[in-house]
């Protein structure tokens, strides 16, 4: 298996994806029954608009309409954060602290986010997609974890992806999807 990261960061326009604008004005403060309740009223459909341009952004032949506000979960700072990346990325953090004589990772990453967005000054959002319906999980996916730091300041989004892909990936062994039955089978026997 091996880790893999990805950051992208825009600054947040109203120029694109004005179907997006209209669904969500047109929707009702009691259409979802989100866990994230902050995303769902009315007075921040703003920031959920940003969440959806930066994903239309990066994937822009993927169809985002059936996004949901409770797909969305707010992490409270920049710790929570951190512990999710130590866990996941734990392999990949000790990797990269032989390839660069001894500096951090995260500290790392802290700093190319601090210059884009000021950590400090961002609502951190994770992003939780049903699996049949995320772009992220390319073919041999294991997990992903996708977050958006958003500093409503500066009115910019960085959004950062790291994602666990099994190394039969690598080895060809997933490109002929006709040798699997179901992804599950590929896992049967496997310690995980």
């Amino acid at each position: 298996m091996h880790a893999l990261g990805c950051i992208t960061s825009w600054n947040c326009s109203w120029n694109s994806s004005f179907k997006i604008f209209d669904y969500l004005g047109r929707s009702s403060d009691t259409d979802s029954s989100s866990p994230v309740e902050y995303l769902s009223c009315r007075s921040s459909r703003k920031t959920l608009i940003y969440l959806l341009l930066t994903l239309y952004h990066m994937y822009p032949d993927y169809d985002f309409r059936a996004v949901k506000a409770h797909q969305f979960f707010t992490e409270e700072s920049w710790d929570s954060f951190k512990q999710i990346f130590d866990i996941y990325m734990f392999e990949a953090s000790k990797e990269w602290l032989d390839a660069n004589e001894g500096s951090p990772l995260l500290e790392t990453l802290y700093k190319a986010l601090d210059e884009v967005v000021k950590v400090a000054e961002c609502e951190i959002y994770t992003y939780n997609p049903e699996a049949d319906a995320d772009p992220f999980l390319e073919r041999g996916a294991i997990w992903s974890y996708h977050f958006f730091f958003y500093n409503r300041k500066l009115k910019r989004v960085v959004s950062f992806r790291f994602s666990c892909v099994s190394n039969l990936v690598g080895e060809g062994c997933l490109l002929d999807s006709s040798s699997f039955e179901d992804d599950g089978e590929i896992f049967d026997g496997m310690d995980m």
